[in-house]
């Protein structure tokens, strides 16, 4: 489950992600599956080549991109989630949600 965003910013990451940008969207978000994680980065590029290589150049498995068109993605969790949007310079979105703490 996703909050935290509004509806204008989710708005703006689709029209990113459909523009073929390498668009990023941090949310709250709550799955059993990973209690310990409260927050997820969406990582997203409707062209899914260029998201490849992104995922690659950061040295993440390109196997694990949701491939929903139109707007594939990548779910940044945990400390990568942390270390990625630092080397993307996310400040923003690390402050925000406080991840700068962690």
């Amino acid at each position: 489950m996703a909050f935290g965003i509004t509806r204008d910013e989710l708005n703006k990451w689709k029209q990113a992600v459909i523009r073929e940008e390498i668009a990023f969207l941090t949310h709250y978000w709550l799955d059993p599956r990973f209690p310990d994680v409260k927050t997820v980065t969406k990582v997203g590029c409707a062209n899914r080549q260029r998201l490849i290589e992104w995922c690659l150049s950061h040295g993440l498995n390109p196997v694990y991109i949701h491939d929903r068109p139109p707007f594939p993605h990548f779910d940044l969790l945990g400390s990568r989630q942390k270390e990625i949007l630092q080397k993307e310079g996310r400040w923003d979105q690390l402050e925000r949600f406080g991840l700068l703490d962690k």
